[in-house]
């Protein structure tokens, strides 16, 4: 992801988080509010209660490889928040890209 393509104020990330529909299944969940540009900015959050600081950054790399890969099957004009479940600690780099897959199926 490009730096222009990440949520990084906390304050952005809370309004989406508590302002914002979200569609989950057992791996993720997805908060989505659609702004007035034309671009989709994604935020990935991660909580310390998965594992220490390696494990949270590991999947945090995982995930912005996955999103490099298919941000373009996410439409525009949308922030996205995407917060990691404890589940997906223990799948594989391809369980976690099927089950985003299927949640992207389900935005649009």
């Amino acid at each position: 992801m490009k730096k222009n393509e990440v949520v990084k104020s906390k304050i952005d990330f809370n309004n989406i988080i508590q302002s914002s529909p979200f569609i989950k299944n057992q791996s993720f969940v997805i908060y989505i509010r659609k702004t007035e540009t034309r671009k989709r900015h994604f935020g990935i959050a991660v909580s310390k209660k998965l594992g220490n600081a390696v494990v949270r950054n590991k999947l945090k790399r995982q995930l912005r490889a996955i999103l490099d890969e298919m941000k373009e099957n996410f439409p525009n004009n949308h922030d996205y928040i995407i917060m990691i479940k404890k589940s997906c600690v223990e799948l594989s780099f391809l369980q976690k890209k099927n089950d985003l897959e299927n949640l992207i199926k389900e935005i649009k």
